[in-house]
């Protein structure tokens, strides 16, 4: 299958390419920068220069492939605009995809959230078959307004395209995560003297290592049926305050309590502080069974402990 990737060049980027490749796949990855071009080229991949802006240049890469697995996003939008900026530009796209597919029966496989708001009075983990939540007011929901993208790829199924969404958790993690929310929590530990985890540290995220997340993005491209979520998730709910430990145990540094008033207010966690409070146990069940998935890397508390997250000074 000749598969068109965007984001080839992220944090993913280059773990979903090498995933498609082994498994005999023909990539042709979106590259805006020379570097990125060569980043690229080195992993195998063929090239097409271009940008998330230029949507006639997707559409036109969209219909000369087999398929396309978008891992991409506006990050540029985001000083100016914010997410709801990111997520605006991240429909356009979306919408473009289709009107490129529309009636061809390939897949569409694009990158979406577990961060679902609304998930947590559900009274038990999230799964696959639970839908993305209606968009509401993006100025009060930001996390939300993520879910109108995801809505409007799976909506794309009624017009003859196989797309799928690959729900993400909080934590992706791998030896190359230097931007992730991992990376920032021990960034900001280092900095603060502390690891801080909000309230009682009950709340549950999730976790993957990227190759693990590779896997899945290439089985739902290959047989992943039309208007699915799938989940990437191989540890599906994590205490925060066991993070927060894990962190501050290889630091050596205490972990302590943010107490709830006060999450909002400027001090430790900073713009977080909306998203450490977030309590998502999720299933992946689902995903497991019908894709056949089966989680091969290192679970998160043992990639903490191969030292690529706490380099010797």
């Amino acid at each position: 299958m000749h598969v068109f990737v965007t984001g080839g060049t992220g944090h993913s980027g280059p773990y979903v390419i090498s995933d498609l490749i082994a498994a005999g796949h023909e990539v042709t990855a979106l590259a805006r920068s020379d570097k990125a071009a060569a980043q690229a080229a080195a992993l195998g991949a063929k090239v097409r220069r271009g940008n998330l802006e230029d949507l006639d240049g997707l559409k036109e890469a969209a219909a000369a492939s087999d398929g396309v697995i978008h891992l991409a996003h506006r990050q540029d939008l985001i000083p100016t605009g914010g997410i709801n900026a990111v997520a605006a530009a991240e429909l356009e796209i979306m919408l473009a995809y289709g009107e490129a597919l529309a009636g061809s029966g390939k897949p569409l496989v694009a990158s979406g959230s577990v961060g679902s708001p609304g998930w947590e009075g559900l009274g038990r983990p999230a799964t696959e078959e639970d839908p993305p939540l209606p968009g509401g007011d993006p100025y009060k929901n930001t996390l939300r307004v993520r879910n109108i993208v995801e809505t409007t790829v799976i909506g794309l199924a009624e017009k003859g395209i196989r797309s799928s969404i690959v729900r993400i958790p909080e934590i992706m993690h791998s030896s190359t995560d230097n931007a992730g929310f991992l990376a920032l929590l021990i960034g900001l530990a280092k900095e603060k003297g502390v690891v801080g985890y909000p309230g009682d540290g009950a709340n549950r995220w999730g976790a993957v290592h990227a190759r693990d997340l590779a896997t899945v993005f290439r089985l739902a491209l290959e047989k992943g049926a039309a208007g699915r979520s799938w989940h990437a998730i191989a540890d599906v709910a994590v205490p925060y305050r066991q993070i927060a430990e894990a962190i501050a145990s290889r630091l050596n540094l205490p972990a302590v309590s943010i107490p709830a008033d006060v999450l909002m207010l400027p001090g430790y966690f900073g713009f977080l502080a909306n998203l450490v409070t977030l309590d998502t146990p999720t299933s992946n069940a689902i995903t497991r069974r019908v894709l056949g998935w089966e989680p091969t890397q290192p679970g998160l508390f043992a990639d903490l402990d191969n030292g690529h997250y706490f380099p010797a000074d």
